[in-house]
Order: structure tokens, then C-alpha cells, then sequence
């Protein structure tokens, strides 16, 4: 089997497909999330803590010399750590509401017994259900015409079992004769 030809059915499976929609609605969700933290969280709290933009705290480690024209600074930024933690945070927060959400519906799913078919009667229900249906029948009147009694001759040789046939009895031995004379 080819490679191309591989890879055509690796990519035509459906998990393939909702794992790759997954990872684009992802990566747009991302989006969304770093400009809801960036924009709309951390300016209120950059607010509250007197003005102090969290994505610029750092901790440095070796200072930049205004000397050189190369970047020599060396520095922590932990404040892109915290705005990246909360970005987080928030994400987990929506996918963990988001599961929580198909789990009830699963759930509900479940706790719905499904409409079951009836089970088929037993034998003896069905003994029972004839015998009822029986009675509930009118009763047929109970004098039956006397050539309907009689069955046909054919259907009465049909209707009796054949008796073996009889062996002719055996003869008893003549006496023996005196002789005459």
C-alpha cells in the first residue's frame, strides 16, 4: 500500500477530522482568551494594584549596559507568567464547564429508561390466553345432524388403525386310522 494512499485513509477517519476541527477552534479560542485576559481582566487589576501592568513585571537578572548596541538584558518575566496562568486558568474553567455540560446530558441520557418491548409470553400464558379466547366464544349448539355424526366408510378405514392380519388357526393332527379289514 502506497504511502499517499495511507495517509488518505488516515485522514478520512473520523477522529482525524473532529481531533483537527478540535485544534481550530482551539487555536481561535486562544485568541479570544489572551485578548479577554490582556484587554478586559488585567487592566481592572492593574487598576487595583495602582496602575501596574502585569505583562511588563520582570526580575533582572543581568541589567542592560547603555553602552553596547546589543541587548545584553537578562530577565525574568514573571508577569507574562501570571497573565499566561490566568489565561490558563480560564480555559480550564470553560472546558471543564463544557464537560460538566455533556455529562448531564449524558446522564439524563441514561436515567431515561428506555420504552422496553414487551417480553414474549410464556408457554403457559399462552395456554391460558387460548383457553380464555375459548370461552369467550359463544357456545355451539350442542345437536349435531346424525349423517354428520357417521364418518364416510373411506374416511372410517382411513381413521381406524389396520389389525395385523390373523393366521388361520393351525389343525389339530389327525387321529390315526385303524386299518379296515
Amino acid at each position: 500500500m502506497s504511502i499517499v494512499k495511507e495517509f488518505r485513509e488516515f485522514i478520512a477517519r473520523g477522529n482525524v477530522i473532529d481531533l483537527a476541527v478540535g485544534v481550530i477552534i482551539g487555536a481561535a479560542f486562544n485568541g479570544i482568551v489572551k485578548s479577554l485576559v490582556d484587554q478586559v481582566i488585567m487592566p481592572p487589576i492593574g487598576l487595583l494594584t495602582g496602575g501596574l501592568d502585569f505583562s511588563k513585571l520582570e526580575w533582572v537578572l543581568r541589567a542592560e549596559d547603555p553602552g553596547t548596541e546589543a541587548i545584553e538584558k537578562v530577565a525574568i518575566q514573571y508577569g507574562a507568567f501570571i497573565n499566561t496562568l490566568i489565561q490558563f486558568f480560564i480555559v480550564a474553567a470553560v472546558v471543564f464547564l463544557l464537560v460538566k455540560l455533556v455529562n448531564q446530558i449524558r446522564r439524563a441520557d441514561a436515567a431515561e429508561p428506555a420504552p422496553e418491548a414487551p417480553a414474549a409470553p410464556t408457554p403457559e400464558e399462552k395456554l391460558l390466553t387460548e383457553i380464555r379466547d375459548l370461552l369467550a366464544k359463544p357456545a355451539v349448539a350442542a345437536v349435531v345432524p346424525a349423517a354428520a355424526e357417521k364418518p364416510a366408510p373411506a374416511a372410517k378405514a382411513a381413521a381406524a388403525p389396520k389389525a395385523p392380519p390373523k393366521a388361520a388357526p393351525a389343525k389339530k393332527p389327525a387321529a390315526p386310522r385303524k386299518p379296515k379289514g
